[in-house]
């Protein structure tokens, strides 16, 4: 597959399509401590105890962090703003606010976004210890360069942001508007590189949402105008990462559009899809056979026409978390009690003889958690054949919209639902009603998703549980305590976070 990323570290100054205007942004900013601790662990190598050197490629880290953080920022601007303090007809947008000086972009991201910051700062001291290691080793080096293929510069980073001068901004940012959800695995040499790209594309289209990036692909759902999201769609297509490996029916789209989330959030993380396993330990690369809508709704009909189900030789299972699959689910499935995907290795190894010579039917929202959880089966040699449903639950219902699957798909974002058919088969949390419709837990230490039907909420039960309610009246009548988040009943039984694999 072809590669544009580096594998040797290149210079802030050319990173991104500005050139001496990024190193002017890292060095003119008087304000960023670099006494934090710092965030390196044994397995980096690097000891920061009493390391001149070593504080000194955290403070180089730091500060080009910092500097691609407000560089993707970067959008154009009617105002003009003083010559010594932004380029004219630039200006800086985030978090739905716009500034036109560097000094308040600048401050708002140092006291807005330490946290991004420390950890793009880890990611770019993991790539410079990796350079180092490739650097002593010219053999290595060479058969990176080879695997990676053509390198991209700058400017063709710069030049791979759609051209959009034709479009007015009315046509980009409003009419109907739409939500894609894709992922794309493959190997990604420059993760803060590409992280950088889509912040730029993303504000550049003026698409909302979250996108996670790792050395193992990118997984994203982002919202907008249609005239936007096909823009977007056709840069990712186009990009040499991707396009001999994305097609057009990997975007799953949906009604919708930017007010589906609050902001816009691109990082760079260990896993596009945090399952707690490091992908070098579980790779895609062993994942289970991809069935098509098609495929799959034949082999669930024909699983579901076996009496009792019980005693079949095939197993229909929901990889997804507890509160999807209580408002929408196959037929005839098996729904783990999990709270997050981190859970998921922990419940197969709980109950690997439930797996053990089975055929497994995998399922989930678009299909990435069946990538890394049929792979994390696939190693326990219990499975006789695992099979998943290419492109998920979204790809099914726009087949079989009244299939085999029932209820709402949930979607992570503020809609929360989406429907195919009109079943409804969850139910009101304090009467039994049928209700589908999630809300937050009304206590602010807990903030769960809860069901709650209108009837009940007026009289008062909007928390997810009454032991919750209570914990919630008890902090509003002292609003000066502390908040944090505390587990409550409905947390109570199920299982804990396990231990790092």
């Amino acid at each position: 597959m072809p590669n544009c990323s580096d594998t040797a570290m290149i210079s802030s100054s050319v990173l991104l399509d500005g050139g001496d205007e990024v190193e002017c942004s890292i060095l003119r900013f008087p304000d960023l401590d670099l006494k934090d601790p710092l965030p390196l662990t044994a397995k980096s190598n690097l000891k920061a105890e009493s390391d001149t050197s070593v504080r000194k490629k955290y403070a180089f880290a730091k500060k080009k962090a910092f500097a691609l953080f407000v560089k993707a920022k970067e959008v154009q601007v009617t105002a003009s703003c003083p010559p010594a303090m932004c380029r004219a007809g630039l200006g800086w947008k985030c978090c739905r606010q716009t500034f036109n000086d560097l000094t308040g972009i600048h401050i708002h991201v140092a006291t807005q976004h330490s946290s991004d910051i420390r950890q793009q700062t880890g990611v770019i001291l993991k790539q410079l210890a990796a350079e180092a290691s490739t650097s002593s080793n010219p053999a290595s080096a060479d058969e990176a360069d080879r695997l990676s293929g053509p390198t991209c510069n700058s400017q063709e980073l710069s030049d791979r942001l759609p051209d959009t001068s034709h479009i007015s901004f009315d046509e980009l940012t409003s009419g109907v508007g739409e939500v894609l959800l894709y992922y794309c695995y493959r190997e990604v040499k420059d993760p803060v590189r590409l992280c950088a790209w889509q912040r730029s594309l993303c504000q550049h289209l003026h698409l909302t949402g979250k996108v996670r990036i790792a050395s193992e692909g990118i997984n994203g759902t982002v919202g907008g105008s249609k005239v936007a999201t096909s823009l977007y769609i056709e840069a990712m297509l186009s990009h040499p990462l991707f396009k001999t490996i994305l097609c057009r029916e990997d975007f799953k789209s949906s009604a919708g559009g930017a007010h589906c989330f609050p902001d816009l959030r691109v990082g760079v993380f260990e896993e596009i899809v945090p399952m707690g396993i490091n992908p070098s330990k579980v790779s895609y690369k062993e994942t289970g056979i991809h069935l098509s809508p098609e495929e799959f709704h034949k082999e669930v009909e024909k699983y579901l026409s076996q009496a009792p189900q019980a005693q079949s030789d095939t197993i229909l299972l929901d990889c997804r978390n507890f509160y999807e699959s209580k408002i929408g689910h196959f037929q005839g499935c098996l729904a783990p009690d999990i709270r997050k995907f981190s859970y998921f290795p922990s419940y197969v190894d709980d109950n690997l003889e439930l797996f053990k010579n089975k055929r497994v039917l995998m399922y989930c929202t678009g299909g990435i958690r069946c990538e890394r959880g049929s792979a994390y089966l696939r190693t326990k040699a219990a499975c006789r054949e695992v099979y998943q449903l290419k492109g998920g639950i979204h790809k099914y219902l726009e087949e079989f919209p009244d299939g085999f699957y029932r209820g709402k798909l949930f979607v992570f974002d503020q809609r929360y639902t989406i429907s195919a058919n009109e079943d409804v088969i969850a139910e009101c949390r304090y009467c039994g009603t049928l209700w589908d419709q999630y809300k937050l837990c009304s206590s602010l230490h807990c903030r769960q998703l809860v069901l709650t039907c209108p009837s009940c909420r007026a009289k008062g039960f909007t928390a997810c549980c009454p032991v919750c309610q209570e914990k919630g009246l008890k902090l509003a009548s002292n609003p000066s305590g502390w908040m944090v988040k505390e587990e409550c009943e409905c947390t109570d039984r199920r299982q804990r976070v396990p231990g790092k694999c």
